[in-house]
């Protein structure tokens, strides 16, 4: 069986850079995607699960820092700054907000894969405990390909909404998300009211009963989980 490539985001306005981490990461064996700004990055990280997050601290409109603030209030995926070499007082912050690691520019790449290395080398639990297949019953949902199947393997079409809707809750499975929160991550025109007709929709596709729900769960009062076997 294959292994599973370790996936990496890259954050930078500086489109020379992200080009040149983007070429040497993928020769260095990694699968790379890139973001110029922290907005994008947080649609980025709507859709796909990453291994490491390699942010720069200077840019535009919204810094690696404040960014890497509000990530750290509902992901643990590790974070490498990057940052000028004066900046002392950014990586102090960067390391009590949240990074794993900081790396001075101008830095030598095989520097870089080294630091990466060694972060998933000390966390290597969580890729392997984050099964890319989730068991629903009676259905299987994959989190790489996006793909719903039934029992005898047949494909069951869901929309693209309701691919990010299981995408993030299966990635959280057991968290418990509030239609609001839910709203505000899948955006899309999203709102609460929304939410439970996306809802409602994807127990029919993924429950045997969707009036007794076993895996897309209603948590009274908070919102919404979901549960695999």
């Amino acid at each position: 069986m294959e292994i599973r490539k370790a996936h990496i985001l890259v954050v930078d306005d500086d489109t020379r850079l992200r080009a040149l981490l983007q070429r040497f990461l993928r020769e260095s064996g990694f699968l790379v995607s890139s973001a110029k700004g922290a907005e994008e990055a947080r649609m980025m990280l709507k859709q796909y699960r990453f291994d490491l997050l390699i942010v720069d601290i200077m840019m535009p409109e919204e810094s690696g820092l404040e960014f890497l603030e509000g990530l750290r209030r509902e992901n643990d995926v590790p974070v490498i700054l990057l940052t000028a070499m004066g900046e002392t007082g950014d990586r102090i912050a960067g390391l009590e907000t949240g990074a794993d690691d900081y790396l001075p520019k101008p830095f030598e790449p095989k520097e870089l894969v080294l630091r990466i290395k060694n972060i998933l080398r000390r966390s290597p639990q969580e890729s392997e405990k984050q099964e890319t297949r989730l068991n629903l019953g009676q259905c299987r949902y994959d989190l790489e390909t996006r793909e719903l199947t039934g029992k005898q393997g047949e494909i069951i079409h869901i929309t693209p909404v309701e691919q990010a809707m299981l995408s993030l809750l299966g990635q959280k499975t057991g968290q418990i998300f509030s239609r609001d929160r839910l709203a505000e991550l899948l955006g899309a025109g999203q709102g609460p009211r929304s939410i439970d007709v996306q809802v409602t929709r994807l127990r029919k596709k993924i429950e045997k009963d969707s009036k007794n729900p076993r895996y897309l769960q209603t948590v009274r009062g908070k919102g919404y989980m979901l549960l695999t076997e």
